[in-house]
């Protein structure tokens, strides 16, 4: 039996991260301990887009990890952790990561790329205490804020919950006050 019917019968042609029956493709996961079908799953033209290309990324697209990373085909476990290392500082996919379990082998297979190691110089965001911040975290305002484009003031002791960060600015976070979305520095805030 050929690699990509094999595929296709575990699969139950289905791309088995997301779920789609269209465009499937045979996709070797990098850095395997082995060949053949152990090292290969089935997957949709967006899904293998979305890895192939990190700027393509979707983390919505990527919800579908919420049921597929309890595949026991560890080559699905190995792709929907590295995603979901990816997609992390969305606040969401750290709780599916707390949640996943990968045995030893699987784990260091899912690691061999480096994704999950910490970069020491990636963006960090911290708070007017020094306490690192991160996506989903609330924190109280520790001044009073003119609010740009509105007519209120976000007044100190206003909490903010549920805060994600801004990718590529340490200094800004987004949240909710009075019911607007607004950009806050970080260093106006204090983690709860």
């Amino acid at each position: 039996m050929s690699l990509e019917r094999a595929l296709q019968k575990r699969s139950q042609q289905k791309c088995e991260l997301s779920g789609d029956t269209e465009n499937l493709e045979v996709y070797q996961v990098p850095k395997s301990p082995g060949n053949g079908l152990e090292s290969h799953i089935l997957i949709s033209k967006t899904c293998l887009e979305q890895i192939e290309n990190p700027e393509k990324i979707d983390p919505n697209h990527w919800r579908c990890l919420n049921e597929s990373m309890w595949s026991e085909v560890p080559a699905v476990q190995v792709v929907a952790w590295r995603m979901l290392h990816k997609i992390k500082a969305e606040g969401w996919p750290q709780d599916l990561l707390d949640m996943l379990y990968l045995d030893d082998d699987t784990l260091q297979w899912a690691k061999a790329t480096g994704e999950g190691d910490e970069n020491e110089d990636a963006i960090k965001h911290i708070d007017a205490n020094g306490a690192l911040l991160q996506a989903g975290d609330n924190v109280v305002l520790v001044k009073d804020l003119n609010v740009k484009g509105t007519n209120f003031t976000a007044k100190r002791g206003t909490a903010v919950r549920n805060i994600t960060l801004v990718h590529d600015n340490e200094e800004h976070l987004e949240g909710k006050v009075n019911g607007q979305h607004i950009v806050i520095l970080t260093k106006y805030v204090k983690k709860l």
